[in-house]
């Protein structure tokens, strides 16, 4: 609610604490929405390294949302080097999920892969 602004004042500090206590508590949507914070620096300094960490928890705990966001981290090797075959992975296992977004973000990789092996881009 502090994050959204939704009944009460942003405040995207308050979100940060809260989303540290959510996760201590081992909740992957904490990990996910603490992966966002410092994806975009709301509340904390930016920091992808960081953001790549929460998703990475979010993911291993088999949410679609921090997998695919894991797998965009890959793809554009922000906090993470750049490795396409670990964004298709990641991408792969939001999708068998049902991520609409997953699927979209793994169709565009695998059209990626199939022009670079025709051309250097």
């Amino acid at each position: 609610m502090y994050e959204k602004g939704e009944g009460i004042a942003r405040d995207y500090n308050q979100a940060v604490s809260w989303y540290k206590k959510a996760a201590d508590q081992g909740s992957a949507t904490a990990y996910f929405n603490l992966g966002q914070m410092y994806r975009t620096g709301r509340g904390v300094e930016q920091n992808y390294k960081q953001a790549v960490s929460w998703y990475q928890k979010a993911a291993d705990q088999g949410s679609a949302i921090g997998q695919c966001n894991l797998g965009y981290m890959y793809e554009k090797g922000k906090g993470i080097a750049r490795d396409y075959n670990q964004a298709i992975n990641w991408y792969k296992k939001a999708a068998d999920q049902g991520s609409a977004t997953a699927y979209f973000n793994l169709g565009s990789n695998y059209l990626l892969m199939f022009f670079k092996s025709f051309f250097i881009i």
